[in-house]
C-alpha cells in the first residue's frame, strides 16, 4: 500500500461515496496535470505532482457540502487550510501546500479580506511549477455530477470569472502556461 493510500484510509472509509469522489476526482486531477506536463514539456516532479494531486482535497471531509456527502462543520473554502493542517500531521509540508494553494486560481490577501473568507491572512497562490500544474488541472473536474466529465475550457473561464477580473487574470496565465500550445 502506498502512503497516499494509507493517508486516504486514515480519514475515509474504505467503501463510501465520499471516498469515491474524492479518488475519482483526484485521480483525473491527477492525471491531467501530468498530461499537461508532459506535452509541454514542463520540467517538473511528476511523481509528486501525482501524489500532491491525489492529495490536494484530502480537507473535504470536515467541511458542510452535502451535495458531495460532505457533512463536516466548516464552511467548504476551508477544504484547502484543512487539507494542508492534516498532510503537515502527516510529515508531508510540500504536500500540505498544494492543498492549501489550489482553491479557485489560488487566493491572495485582498482576495480573503474583500470576500471575507473565514481563512488566515496569508497568500495562497501557487507558487511552484508542481502547485501551479495541479491547480490548473483541478479546475477542469468538479466533485458533484458527472464527476468523470472534463469541463470545457469556456466553462472554466466563466467560473473564474464569477470570481472577479483578478482571478481570472491568474487562470489565464496558468492556461498560457499549461494550456494547449497555441
Amino acid at each position: 500500500m502506498t502512503q497516499v493510500e494509507t493517508i486516504i484510509d486514515r480519514y475515509y472509509g474504505k467503501a463510501s461515496r465520499l471516498r469515491t469522489i474524492l479518488t475519482v476526482h483526484s485521480r483525473l486531477v491527477a492525471d491531467k496535470a501530468l498530461a499537461c506536463a508532459r506535452v509541454r514539456g514542463v520540467d517538473a516532479d511528476l511523481a509528486f505532482v501525482e501524489e500532491a494531486a491525489l492529495l490536494h482535497d484530502i480537507g473535504i471531509f470536515m467541511c458542510d457540502a452535502p451535495d458531495i456527502c460532505c457533512t463536516g462543520a466548516l464552511p467548504y473554502i476551508c477544504h484547502g487550510i484543512e487539507g494542508r493542517r492534516i498532510l503537515e500531521a502527516e510529515g508531508l509540508p510540500r504536500h500540505a501546500l498544494v492543498c492549501e494553494r489550489h482553491t479557485g486560481a489560488g487566493l491572495t490577501v485582498d482576495d480573503i479580506v474583500s470576500q471575507r473568507l473565514p481563512l488566515p491572512l496569508r497568500d495562497m497562490t501557487p507558487r511552484t511549477v508542481e502547485e501551479r500544474l495541479i491547480c490548473y488541472a483541478d479546475k477542469f473536474y468538479s466533485k458533484s455530477g458527472d464527476i468523470t466529465a472534463e469541463k470545457p475550457l469556456d466553462r472554466v473561464i466563466a467560473s473564474m470569472a464569477r470570481h472577479g477580473d483578478a482571478t481570472l487574470a491568474r487562470f489565464m496565465a496558468l492556461h498560457r502556461e499549461f494550456g494547449p500550445a497555441e
